[in-house]
């Protein structure tokens, strides 16, 4: 198997949504605001080589809606996903299996494009995968959480028959090195992939762990639609993750890619960081 970091740019939220109750006195340390009070996060992408399939998880926000909506979230910097695919050799076409962890516009914005008057999948050869417990939480979105489920993102997979869906069971395997988590804090049935990499467990941590600034428990995302559960769950896995050394990838964290962690008197935190390819 071989692994590839996809970068496809920087956007901006609010610094109190991504912390939730924890006071800016002490997230501003880890992640500076600016004089918006808007932070700087990445839509890290990541590309899987595993046997004969190419598998993309997740996408970014896409460049299909229109300028009020980019306005909101100040696309920034040189990256984006075709770039990043091509540095490593690849096109659009040659995935074979788009993993979407969930449906949220910054993770799947770039699954569908403009054709003319048409919308079309973006990946023409791929499956598109989801799982039919997220997927119709998505369709029929609940009133706090439909601003972040775009119909355009999401309704052109089924209707060009390009949805699949994994099943609903914690550690289903989904290709012969990667098995899929479930989480449910953030959003109904979110995907966590966990991956077998160089005697080594990967685990791609989406919107349970946005970076390594939210490693404290209390840190937690007021976009979270059950902040109880998210934290119940990231204690468990967390305290898993230092047991079995687990790398964590970091979708949003602007400047890390990956890291560790370690037991500290104060709690569980950070041990160290790295890029992908210095494992």
């Amino acid at each position: 198997m071989k692994l590839y970091t996809i970068d496809t740019g920087f956007f901006k939220l609010d610094g109190g949504a991504m912390f939730g109750v924890v006071p800016k006195t002490l997230w501003n340390k880890t992640n500076p605001a600016d004089e918006n009070n808007l932070c700087t996060w990445a839509m890290r992408c990541l590309l899987v080589e595993d046997e004969d399939r190419l598998i993309l998880i997740d996408n970014g926000i896409g460049n299909k809606q229109d300028e009020k909506f980019f306005g909101h979230y100040y696309l920034h910097g040189d990256d984006t996903l075709d770039k990043s695919l091509a540095r490593h050799g690849f096109h659009r076409d040659d995935i074979t299996d788009m993993f979407l962890t969930h449906l949220h516009f910054d993770h799947c914005g770039g699954s569908i494009i403009r054709e003319g008057e048409k919308l079309v999948p973006a990946f023409k050869n791929a499956t598109y995968w989801s799982n039919e417990k997220h997927w119709n939480w998505a369709v029929y979105p609940n009133d706090r959480e439909k601003a972040s489920f775009l119909k355009e993102n999401i309704l052109p997979i089924q209707e060009n028959g390009r949805l699949k869906f994994v099943e609903d069971q914690d550690g289903v395997q989904f290709s012969k090195n990667m098995r899929v988590r479930f989480a449910y804090g953030h959003t109904d049935a979110m995907m966590l992939p966990q991956l077998y990499y160089k005697n080594k467990t990967i685990v791609y941590m989406a919107d349970l762990l946005p970076s390594v600034g939210h490693i404290p428990l209390p840190y937690v995302m007021a976009y979270d639609m059950f902040p109880l559960k998210t934290l119940m769950e990231k204690k468990a896995f967390l305290t898993e993750a230092v047991e079995k050394e687990y790398i964590l990838y970091l979708e949003h964290d602007p400047v890390n890619e990956c890291c560790t962690l370690q037991q500290t008197e104060k709690g569980i935190r950070l041990k160290d960081t790295f890029r992908l390819d210095e494992i």
